[in-house]
């Protein structure tokens, strides 16, 4: 230890002589009598001080590491330390026990008991959950009810402290009987992982002693069984016999407790409404540890009858649907907390849900995937379409999957350049950019010198969306888009943001235009009717809004979008907004727009990211909405525009034609409208707008048509 000495050993200075507390003889006068004897006792003492000090002097000297620091300490000084060690070991126990296994949580079911949903009609559209009920009072429950529970899983309950030697020793030699004590389960399924480790049933034995020292033996075995599962996820007692029996706990007959209390050892593999031999098998073992154990005599236990099964509950709901997986932390942060299974009710408009289930399978898709979502301005989701097929992928693509949205994009694009004082009719430049390392075209390769805001927003053209970024900033627009409630990631300064290069979900997305049409935003998607808010909560709620010049200005382009651009194949009868999207090499398409009270967005995509064989947002997508929105706003009365006044001097309207407006489209969104002195029919083909003009002139196509959108 000289090394450690060496480096720890403070230098300390030479300790100073005591003053000579004895006395000398100066002469032999004295001789031999009783002085000198006084003398000797003297020096003695002197010499006892002085080593006392040399002795402390050499301890202080000494290091906690080495031996001779330990050696010489009294009995008293030993006792002392180690009940204090033992009881800061105590409390430091009690402290991690108080921590990681409070009593609180035996009460609270291991499970989340079940929640069934249901449609804002009332319709029920998924449950989700544990069966679970009420929890059981011994004092109420008959003693042949709990008698089968001792007698095969814990003999002696009453007399042990938590753990049981003997009775570990009896299943390890007999096979009957669990070597876990009842508080020892109770510790195992309330607080700790199901891990088999030595560790762990350490750490279960601590908890049964610590539950023992706090709960009475009958408020342990209540817990017990208002907590244990009984198998076709059914936890606690009371659930259990009500499910197998159709009876309360309180009410079992003895043959029927017994077959319960066999389920516990493996509730899966004994549950008797799908393995009753088993559950037979198992229960004649619970009747012969009932005779081993004295509640029953041999001529009991053998005119006990084999209980007859009355299962009366009938889960015939999916315990899952794109909605509801999503709805689903909503409603349980929501529930009360408990053991009561509860109904609650959702903003899913059954009619909707049908109707956007009916689009998306009608829609030629090929091996492609499609989401939608529609939801009120305010937020409340009224339909959800996460994927063609939910039972052969889960994976919700509205509001899990992240993707490009393309032009959708647009919106903030435009929205930010309002707000910074432009109009729509400010013009910006449309010729091909050739300088720079990013040179983004525009569809089917056409320019020209300049376009209003208007215009370039209807035909998406991509290189006036990107000279619009560079002139008002891209900070600009991401604080357009993070006011709206956008929260992904967005790329500062690089000017493919324009272009929607950044990924988002199509939940988010929605949202957001769902955001303009309310003129309030940013708006929360959400599952459940909100508390409507009070003034002091409007008033500090965080959100904002357009004026309504601003407003009007972005409504204007949108509405062009559909009327005049690329989303004609989205075109109503009605006021309709939107916005037309694609991206990439074809490999997402979106539209995304309004009416009437709905905002709905659509995307169609490959799960791999593969390109869609040149679809667009402005062919299927489109079709997708405008047939999800003709039908959901079929009953809803459409506001019809006002007619403009006549000219006296224009050509003559004929007079005898129907209301052209008020026909139904025909296939592929087909329109017909009266300009002049002829017909115009507007289709699309392959997801191309095409307008056909009949007049007196013949068959022609209307000229100067907006190029499809990337």
């Amino acid at each position: 230890m000289g090394l450690f000495d060496s480096l720890f050993r403070k230098r300390r200075p030479a300790a100073s002589t005591a003053p000579h507390g004895g006395f000398y003889p100066l002469h032999d006068a004295y001789g031999d009598g009783p002085d000198y004897d006084a003398w000797d006792a003297r020096l003695d003492e002197v010499e006892q001080r002085y080593a006392r000090q040399d002795a402390l002097e050499e301890r202080r000297r000494q290091r906690w590491w080495q031996r001779p620091y330990w050696q010489g300490r009294r009995k008293r000084w030993w006792a002392a330390r180690t009940v204090a060690a033992t009881l800061l070991l105590f409390f430091l126990l009690v402290g991690w026990l108080a921590v990681t296994a409070p009593l609180s949580r035996s009460l609270e079911p291991i499970a989340p008991p079940e929640i069934t949903l249901l449609a804002s009609d009332g319709t029920p559209i998924a449950r989700n959950g544990a069966v679970v009920d009420k929890p059981v009072k011994v004092a109420d429950l008959p003693p042949h009810v709990i008698e089968p529970l001792l007698a095969i899983e814990d003999r002696r309950f009453y007399s042990h402290w938590g753990v049981d030697p003997r009775g570990i020793a009896r299943a390890v030699f007999t096979g009957v009987g669990g070597g876990s004590t009842i508080t020892q389960q109770l510790a195992k399924f309330t607080f700790l992982t199901p891990e088999r480790s030595l560790t762990r049933k350490a750490r279960e034995a601590l908890i049964a002693f610590w539950l023992e020292a706090w709960l009475t033996k009958d408020e342990i075995l209540e817990r017990y069984l208002s907590n244990a599962y009984f198998g076709d996820n059914t936890y606690g007692l009371r659930a259990a016999s009500l499910h197998y029996f159709y009876r309360q706990p309180e009410n079992l007959k003895p043959e029927q407790a017994a077959m319960l209390a066999g389920l516990l050892q493996a509730p899966s593999r004994y549950a008797p409404t799908r393995n009753f031999d088993r559950a037979k098998q198992r229960m004649g073992l619970v009747v012969t540890s009932m005779v081993a154990a004295g509640y029953l005599t041999e001529a009991e236990a053998k005119a006990m009858p084999v209980p007859r099964i009355d299962s009366r509950r009938r889960n015939t709901l999916p315990t899952g649907t794109y909605f509801a997986d999503w709805a689903l932390p909503e409603a349980r942060g929501i529930a009360d907390p408990g053991y009561a299974s509860q109904t609650l009710t959702t903003t899913l408009d059954s009619r909707l849900q049908g109707i956007a289930r009916r689009v998306t399978s009608n829609a030629r898709l090929g091996q492609a995937q499609v989401a939608l979502v529609a939801m009120r301005p305010n937020g409340e989701v009224v339909a959800m379409i996460g994927g063609k097929d939910y039972a052969k992928s889960p994976f919700n693509r509205a509001t899990q999957a992240k993707r490009q949205p393309g032009s959708t994009f647009k919106l903030f694009v435009y929205l930010a350049a309002l707000r910074s004082g432009m109009r729509p009719d400010h013009r910006v430049a449309n010729t091909e950019i050739t300088t720079g390392s990013y040179r983004p075209r525009n569809a089917g390769g056409t320019y020209s010198d300049s376009l209003t805001l208007q215009e370039a927003f209807a035909q998406s053209s991509n290189v006036a969306a990107v000279r619009l970024l560079d002139q008002i900033g891209s900070e600009a627009v991401i604080d357009t888009a993070r006011d709206l409630g956008v929260s992904s990631p967005l790329a500062e300064g690089d000017p493919s943001l324009a272009l929607g290069t950044s990924t988002m979900t199509l939940l988010e997305l929605t949202a957001a235009y769902a955001g303009v049409a309310a003129n309030d935003f940013p708006v929360q998607p959400h599952a459940f009717k909100q508390e409507e808010e009070g003034w002091f909560d409007w008033l500090w709620n965080g959100r904002t809004s357009l004026t309504s010049r601003q407003h009007g200005n972005i409504e204007d382009l949108l509405r062009s979008a559909v009327n005049r651009g690329t989303g004609r194949a989205a075109m109503l009868r009605g006021p309709n907004f939107g916005k037309t999207g694609t991206s990439q090499d074809y490999r997402d398409a979106l539209f995304v727009g309004y009416a009437g009270d709905l905002v709905v967005g659509v995307w169609i995509g490959n799960d791999d990211n593969s390109p869609l064989n040149g679809i667009t947002g402005g062919g299927l997508p489109a079709r997708i909405w405008r047939d999800f929105m003709t039908q959901a706003l079929g009953e809803v009365p459409v506001r019809r525009r006002q007619a403009p006044q006549p000219d006296p001097s224009g050509p003559v309207q004929p007079q005898d034609l129907p209301d052209l407006d008020a026909l139904p489209p025909g296939p592929n969104g087909t329109r017909l409208r009266v300009e002049g002195n002829g017909v115009v029919i507007s289709t699309d083909v392959d997801g191309l707008p095409v307008d056909v003009r009949i007049d007196e002139d013949g068959v022609g196509l209307v000229p100067a048509d907006p190029p499809p959108e990337r």
